[in-house]
């Protein structure tokens, strides 16, 4: 894309010099230099739409990578709620088992229960069959004296017989009331037994129900999520699939590498201390171009190259593969791919044909699931990169030592700035000794000055002001003027120390001079 605009704008220029040309001459050849004039418009014609076609396939590749990137996060965004999904799946499946242990416990219980219940009627059923069995008996006996009785042909037990019957019912009743009230008070007992029993089985199913119906409504959550977990993954799956079908366009696969190798260098931090060069080219001896992907800066004029064309169609192809044997296959075919790759890049020779010659070669796999695979496949292949000056490197590992090249920047720039400080100090040491070596021609001029004002003062006391001060002898001065009393200067300018000498110019002191302390102000 970018040779073929630059090729239309080279045709561009071609065509507008070659139309400033025509006009230059178009006094001499006025026919012939319109015919090429109008050519000249067709060429800048067809260059300006090859330009705007160039343009518009830029852009349109930009569209693409820019809606591969999102399809991107948003398949990862989908992967990490699959995730979460499936957690809180594992969560319910946990609480419906301990639900099911509470209902097994509890089911034990129940069955323990109704053993108790069945046990209590059974005793309840045998009393009853007793107490029935005594009332069989006694009726029985009743009807047997009856019959006795009515047997007896005697007057006198015939007289008798009532008075008996009544005095064997009174006793049958008695014994009857008699039965009857115990057979009551048991009933009543065996109420009270079992009435807490059907409590706590009632409870026990009211528990049974509930938990039921809280098994019934997880099972219905967890079908429904396992439902969405399904429709989300057959998403997925298409998303994915576009996606693998985007990444086997060269042209989308190489886009998609250049942006995760800047991104990779943002989150580094290199753009702040380091310069970068993207498509950079070189060629050797044979004529043969090799163009990285990218050049990293280091301190010290050093550099190290990055290649960023990693093959990943194989590991693509065993991602689609249904067949464990075929993705095996498809996986050992990239782990190949990318050794055949490494070797390509040390015969490259990247260090012999760029100046300065790079200190490694770094192979970017543009993914840490390309990498990891290729490396499970072939776990030999660091030692054959780190054998052959070749680094491969995934996201992760490239960001470390694009990060480790920002530590040296730093620590480069730290040791610019020692200097710097270093260099100034330097220089203001000079600059004070400077100002020392004036400071020190300053005070010699203060006392000369000082002498010479001595001087002058006791000239003018001993030949002048002798003879003035006569005219007040003399009564000749204006009332009230008179001539002040000049007075010598007794102090002197305070020098430097003995054991330190003025710094002269293009020297170097070896300490400060101290600070020259003020004169006494009584001295003046």
């Amino acid at each position: 894309m970018e040779s073929a605009f630059t090729t239309a704008v080279i045709a561009f220029l071609c065509a507008v010099v070659g139309f400033g040309a025509a006009f230059l001459f178009g006094r001499a050849r006025p026919d012939q230099d319109r015919r090429r004039v109008a050519e000249l418009e067709a060429q800048l014609a067809a260059s300006r739409e090859q330009a705007n076609r160039a343009g518009v396939q830029a852009a349109e590749q930009e569209r693409e990578a820019t809606t591969l990137r999102s399809q991107l996060m948003e398949a990862v965004q989908r992967s990490a709620s699959f995730e979460e999904r499936a957690r809180q799946a594992d969560e319910m499946r946990g609480t419906i088992r301990e639900r099911e242990q509470a209902i097994a416990k509890l089911g034990a219980e129940v069955s323990q229960l109704r053993e108790k219940g069945a046990e209590l009627a059974t005793r309840l059923e045998e009393e009853r069959q007793q107490s029935e069995e005594k009332l069989a008996l006694l009726q029985s006996a009743k009807e047997g004296m009856e019959n006795a009785f009515k047997s007896l042909s005697s007057e006198a037990l015939r007289q008798n017989n009532q008075s008996f019957l009544d005095l064997a019912k009174t006793s049958l009743n008695e014994f009857h009331q008699g039965a009857k009230g115990d057979l009551e008070k048991r009933q009543v007992a065996i109420d009270a037994l079992v009435a807490p029993v059907q409590a706590s089985l009632k409870s026990v199913d009211e528990k049974i129900v509930a938990l039921e119906r809280a098994r019934e409504q997880a099972y219905g959550e967890l079908r429904q999520q396992f439902a969405q977990m399904a429709e989300s993954q057959g998403q997925l799956r298409l998303e994915t699939g576009n996606l693998v079908k985007a990444l086997r366009q060269p042209h989308v696969r190489g886009r998609w590498g250049e942006v995760q190798l800047r991104r990779v260098v943002e989150m580094a931090g290199m753009l702040k201390y380091c310069d970068f060069v993207e498509q950079e080219s070189a060629g050797d001896d044979e004529g043969r171009i090799y163009r990285p992907d990218l050049i990293v800066k280091l301190p010290g004029g050093r550099q190290i190259v990055v290649d960023a064309k990693t093959p990943v169609s194989a590991y693509l192809d065993a991602h689609e593969a249904v067949d464990d044997d075929v993705r095996k296959a498809k996986i050992l075919e990239h782990a190949a791919l990318v050794r055949k790759h490494l070797q390509d890049l040390s015969r490259k020779g990247y260090w012999e044909q760029f100046q300065p010659t790079p200190e490694v070669v770094v192979m970017f796999i543009p993914g840490e699931a390309f990498t990891s695979a290729a490396l499970e496949a072939d776990p030999e292949l660091l030692d054959t990169g780190f054998g052959a000056n070749v680094i491969i490197a995934s996201p992760a590992s490239l960001m470390a030592l694009l990060k480790a090249a920002a530590y040296g920047w730093r620590q480069e720039s730290i040791a610019e700035n020692a200097r710097a400080i270093s260099q100034l100090g330097q220089e203001l040491h000079k600059r004070l000794g400077d100002m020392a070596n004036h400071l020190v021609r300053v005070g010699s001029s203060l006392e000369a000055a000082t002498a010479n004002y001595n001087s002058a003062i006791g000239s003018l006391e001993s030949r002048v002001m002798v003879s003035a001060r006569k005219f007040r002898d003399l009564g000749s001065t204006s009332q009230g003027a008179e001539i002040v009393e000049l007075k010598l200067i007794e102090g002197t300018v305070r020098r430097l120390q003995s054991d330190e000498k003025p710094v002269r110019e293009n020297e170097t002191p070896a300490a400060e001079a101290p600070d020259a302390e003020a004169p006494d102000s009584g001295n003046r």
